[in-house]
């Protein structure tokens, strides 16, 4: 662009003024476009009208701002405002500043600029000028304090300000020149290179780490220092300025501590609620809240704002002796500050409660001759007091006792164990048989009357004796029945009736070491029945001398002992009955392989006769005809091929017979059990004559098909093997296993025809030895409807055709018509004739009529 060219953009006339002034103007408006081209139209001159420029604070002086153009009669400019002796503006109407501007000085200057004619007079304006003056980073950071100090409790929680750092930059803030990034550089002491402390690199909050809050502890480090820096820039430029702080920290105790156990005398009568304890978090404005972790139907506790704990009502200590809550502390959103303090509260006994009987009578019982200090029994009164105070130790006292014959004093309590005993003399039972005590029991309060039985109970110092001491002889079957009574003895005993000392107990001390007897004893009589517990065997023993033994279940007292008097006897025979033979078992068992041999020993049965009789031995239910037996030896066998898939146990009764006598017969089961041998192929499971494909093919098919095996299948399950029936197949065909019973038979290709093709399969059953089953599959290839195959309904045998159908009925109709033609025609021959053959009459009679 030429000099000229430039000018006339600008406005200037090269006629009106020199050359060389016409260059310099045009200049100086080259460097105003150059540097200040950044007014709101982005135009270097232009006339006069309101504007607003933004210059860059720290420029050198003399930077052109703009060229105002006048329009006649206007022939020179007048600048006025806040000019601070920086801005001006020459008569041609270029504004300038002269010096270096400064935004902490003054951030926007407001000027006017008037246009004026020759006489000074304004033509034109004031129109205000707005200067914004923009920042650079030219000046650093500095924190208000060169040092700070604060304190922190131990454990506070982590994140939570406990102090703030505070730096200022005169830049900017709304650029990045005054945006300032707090760090702390230092920690002393570093503890296993763990901060302790972090900051808020915006704010400057100082708050704890986790760590911090978990490990401080004064009682090891009670001051830290820190060094905390503060850059401009976002801390993200390396030409920020920075400034450097030293902060001392003093590490306080933790206060959010559980109070000591609390305790709180039951019942009290003063004004409720009453201040127990006091909790306190480690900084002012805490929430406090209690949380019952109980779940008490009515919690008597409750806090105060300031961390005091209350009992709102009296409590009782014998309905609850503690209790345990927490006491939480949230701040002003609801978090939790910390954890839980566990809040233990003990309820303090006074004596309230009167000592209780163990039971409206309590009853104890002494032998007769008991010697005197002997304990009679142990009274025990309740006193609901708290246990080992002195609100609950008791008293005991007897303060009166019925009878006082022969003496009074007969018994004493020990004072505080309640101990009683025998004090002046044995007793007799029957001068009296029963004393009734009164006892006081008092704690130091409460004084409560219990009452006290006492039963004189007789001594076994008698022995039982028999009525008689031989009951002679008895005979009887062997077959008698079991539970039959067939005796009864009778022995007396002079001790207090019903008790341990006169009943009387019957024990067989000889004669029947096979238990084969026992005797019962009447509990009000003391008569004793014997009865047959156990079959009796006139073959083991025939004769039985029973000797009888009566005693008490009461030792006998010292010196008195059983004689001959507490013994009897009587003689048992039993006679012989003819008895069935008897096997050595209920139930016979055995176990053989299904394949073995006809012939095979497959077990054994004894039996034996009590009459020493022969016996023979015979099968009962051998429905299958596979075993025989041996009737002299009772050896059993096989007569016939066995098959497990037919009978897995087979079972059979074996009769054993005496040979002779009455011919008696006993039974006993024989129980064959068949083990399995892999002699059954496998087999499809199923009809498969559903199976099919919709014909034509439009891709390869496939069908399932399931097999089985008759055999005894281990816990996996069959293990089929599946494959083709012949090579020539695999063209067409493919068959693939799924599972140990499942396989897929799959088309190679879609050229089939509509037709079944029956396709043999050889299954293998992998047994020992395998066995491999042929099968035909049939697969149907037909058309398909709605995804089932739609298959003509062809000839069934017995069933006419169509065609056939219609035939038969006209042919039917055919012979209908002529034989009504011919009955017809005959009825009209024998009209008028009188004479006609009784045949031809009966055949035609009723057509006439």
């Amino acid at each position: 662009m030429s000099w000229s060219q430039f000018c006339a953009l600008a406005g200037v006339s090269i006629q009106k003024t020199t050359m060389m002034q016409a260059q310099l103007h045009c200049l100086c408006l080259l460097i105003l476009y150059l540097t200040t081209g950044y007014s709101q139209q982005g135009k270097f001159s232009g006339p006069l009208e309101p504007k607003t420029f933004s210059i860059f604070e720290g420029q050198e002086a003399s930077q052109v701002i703009f060229q105002f153009k006048a329009s006649p009669p206007a022939v020179t400019f007048k600048l006025t405002g806040e000019t601070d002796g920086i801005f001006q503006i020459q008569p041609d109407g270029l504004l300038y500043h002269n010096r270096a501007l400064d935004r902490e000085t003054r951030a926007v200057h407001k000027l006017q600029v008037s246009a004026l004619d020759a006489q000074g007079t304004i033509v034109e304006g004031p129109v205000p000028i707005t200067i914004e003056v923009k920042d650079i980073n030219d000046n650093r950071p500095t924190f208000l304090q060169k040092k700070y100090e604060g304190s922190v409790r131990q454990n506070s929680r982590p994140g939570k300000p406990f102090m703030y750092v505070n730096a200022t930059d005169l830049d900017d803030p709304a650029t990045p020149n005054g945006q300032l990034i707090y760090e702390i550089v230092i920690q002393l002491p570093k503890i296993n290179n763990i901060m302790y402390f972090q900051i808020n690199n915006k704010t400057g909050a100082i708050s704890l780490t986790l760590e911090g809050s978990r490990a401080l502890d004064p009682s090891k480090n009670v001051n830290y220092n820190l060094v905390v820096s503060v850059k401009d820039m976002g801390g993200q430029n390396e030409n920020s300025f920075s400034d450097t702080t030293s902060v001392d920290i003093m590490v306080k105790e933790n206060i959010w501590k559980a109070p000591e156990l609390v305790e709180i005398v039951e019942n009290s009568t003063e004004p409720h609620p009453i201040k127990i304890t006091q909790v306190q978090w480690n900084e002012p404005g805490a929430q406090y809240f209690l949380v019952d972790k109980e779940k008490l139907p009515r919690f008597p506790f409750s806090i105060d704002q300031e961390g005091g704990i209350y009992v709102t009502q009296p409590l009782d200590r014998e309905e609850k002796d503690s209790y345990v809550f927490y006491a939480v502390a949230k701040d002003e959103v609801g978090q939790v500050l910390s954890f839980p303090l566990e809040i233990r509260v003990k309820v303090k006994d006074i004596n309230d409660n009167p000592p209780t009987c163990p039971s409206a009578l309590t009853v104890f019982e002494v032998q007769e001759n008991e010697k005197i200090g002997s304990n009679i029994g142990t009274f025990i009164a309740h006193d609901d007091d708290e246990e080992n105070t002195a609100n609950s130790v008791l008293v005991y006292r007897i303060v009166d006792q019925i009878p006082t014959f022969p003496k009074e004093g007969l018994f004493l309590v020990q004072t505080y164990s309640g101990v009683f005993q025998l004090a002046e003399q044995s007793l007799k039972k029957r001068d009296t048989p029963q004393y009734n005590l009164t006892v006081e029991v008092a704690d130091k309060d409460f004084k409560t009357l219990c009452h006290v039985q006492i039963h004189v109970i007789d001594i076994n110092d008698q022995i039982p004796i028999f009525e008689k001491s031989d009951y002679g002889n008895l005979t009887l079957a062997e077959d008698t029945v079991v539970g039959s009574t067939i005796l009864t003895i009778q022995a007396t005993d002079a001790d207090e009736p019903f008790t341990g000392s006169s009943k009387i107990l019957y024990r067989i001390i000889q004669g029947d070491s096979d238990r084969r007897l026992g005797v019962d004893t009447d509990p009000q009589t003391n008569a004793g029945y014997v009865i047959i517990k156990k079959p009796l065997d006139f073959e083991t023993t025939a004769i039985h001398d029973i000797v009888f033994q009566a005693e008490n279940p009461e030792p006998l007292v010292f010196g008195v002992n059983y004689n001959a008097n507490s013994s009897a006897k009587f003689r048992l025979i039993v006679t012989d009955v003819n008895e069935v033979p008897k096997f050595s078992e209920h139930v016979y068992q055995a176990k053989v392989s299904e394949d073995v041999a006809i012939g095979t020993k497959v077990g054994n049965v004894t039996a034996r006769d009590p009459e020493n009789l022969d016996i023979s031995y015979s099968l009962r239910d051998n429905g299958r005809g596979w075993l025989k037996i041996d009737p002299v030896m009772g050896e059993i066998s096989t007569v016939a091929r066995i098959d497990r898939e037919a009978e897995s146990v087979y079972r059979v009764q074996v009769v054993a017979t005496e040979i002779g006598g009455s011919s008696l017969s006993s039974i006993a089961s024989f129980h064959l059990t068949l083990l399995d041998v892999n002699d059954n192929p496998p087999r499809l499971a199923k009809d498969n004559s559903g199976l099919f494909l919709c014909h034509p093919l439009q891709t390869t098919g496939s069908v399932i098909f399931e097999a089985t095996d008759d055999d005894q299948q281990s816990f996996r399950g069959p293990q089929f093997e599946f494959s083709l029936g012949s090579e020539i197949l695999q063209k067409n065909w493919q068959v693939s296993k799924i599972n140990g019973t499942h396989a897929k038979l799959s088309t190679r290709h879609t050229n089939f025809e509509e037709r079944v093709y029956n396709v043999p399969i050889h299954i293998s059953d992998g047994g020992r030895p395998p066995l491999i089953g042929i099968v035909s599959l049939p697969v149907t290839f037909c058309k398909c409807v709605e995804g089932s195959c739609f298959r003509p309904a062809g000839h069934q045998p017995g069933m006419p055709t169509v065609g056939m159908a219609v035939g038969i009925l006209l042919t039917t109709l055919l012979v209908i018509g002529i034989i009504l033609a011919v009955v017809f025609i005959r009825i009209k021959k024998n009209e008028g004739k009188d004479n006609v053959g009784s045949a031809q009459a009966s055949e035609a009679q009723p057509l006439k009529n």
